[in-house]
């Protein structure tokens, strides 16, 4: 399913490309996958109706955490991307013992509908189950058949440390690699996909382990707009305290992975 070859034959490139991204690493790698493969997986995606845990600072986003039930091909995919292989070369890339968490927990089939927006943010860093697994990247394939720049829905990247930014395409079969650290923002603005079209995404995410606690464990940051509501800005402050509040009564439905 992954175009294993094309990538290892060209891992000084792509390592030296990841290291040198700006505002901060991050990798394009276009037909990540087979084609003809990957066509057949789009055709067997259904219209999602599980709306995301980030229903306060996104818009109609849908997800499923089991995708690899849907067929075949996306049983195959998700088997070689958390193989030992591919945690070797993506080891490479990074400069960096990583690995992908094998049961992809927090991670997904995600689904934007008509409108749909994700707010920037960061990313919870350390595992909800494996407090030492610290996340080091977030990789996103997209599987939006037919994009166009006008259909909106680019990943928008922005370090907050320099407030430098960058907007990159989501055609289909382009896998993005993102660091994931305490300044790589990310999101997408309000999309405009035709009627019945969505924006489709899988998202897998990577780990290092830590034998000590390098920052304060957090659930998601978030940084709505600037003329966002009052009321959005002051749940964004408080976010993580009324997460880790919830979790310590109630559990936490990422480490479930419902």
């Amino acid at each position: 399913m992954i175009n294993f070859e094309y990538i290892e034959n060209n891992l000084k490139e792509l390592q030296i490309k990841y290291l040198t991204a700006q505002p901060f690493p991050h990798l394009i790698i276009d037909d990540f996958c087979d084609t003809e493969k990957l066509l057949r997986a789009y055709d067997s995606i259904p219209e999602l109706n599980n709306k995301s845990r980030d229903y306060a600072f996104a818009n109609n986003k849908f997800e499923k955490s089991n995708y690899k039930e849907l067929c075949p091909e996306l049983l195959e995919l998700y088997n070689e991307l958390s193989s030992e292989r591919f945690n070797k070369i993506l080891s490479f890339i990074t400069a960096k013992k990583i690995f992908v968490d094998p049961r992809n927990f927090g991670g997904g089939l995600h689904q934007g509908k008509k409108n749909s927006f994700l707010d920037m943010h960061l990313d919870f860093n350390y595992h909800p189950l494996n407090k030492n697994w610290y996340r080091e990247l977030n990789l996103l394939l997209y599987l939006n058949k037919d994009w166009k720049p006008e259909y909106k829905g680019q990943l928008k990247i922005k370090d907050l440390r320099t407030n430098e930014e960058a907007e990159l395409d989501v055609p289909f079969n382009r896998l993005i690699i993102q660091q994931c650290a305490p300044y790589t923002l990310h999101g997408y603005d309000m999309t405009n996909f035709p009627e019945g079209k969505y924006r489709t995404s899988i998202a897998t995410y990577v780990f290092q382990v830590h034998e000590r606690h390098i920052e304060t464990p957090r659930t998601t940051d978030w940084f709505p707009k600037e003329d966002a509501s009052a009321m959005k800005k002051l749940f964004a402050k408080n976010y993580n305290f009324l997460v880790q509040t919830k979790n310590k009564f109630f559990g936490s439905r990422t480490a479930k992975n419902q």
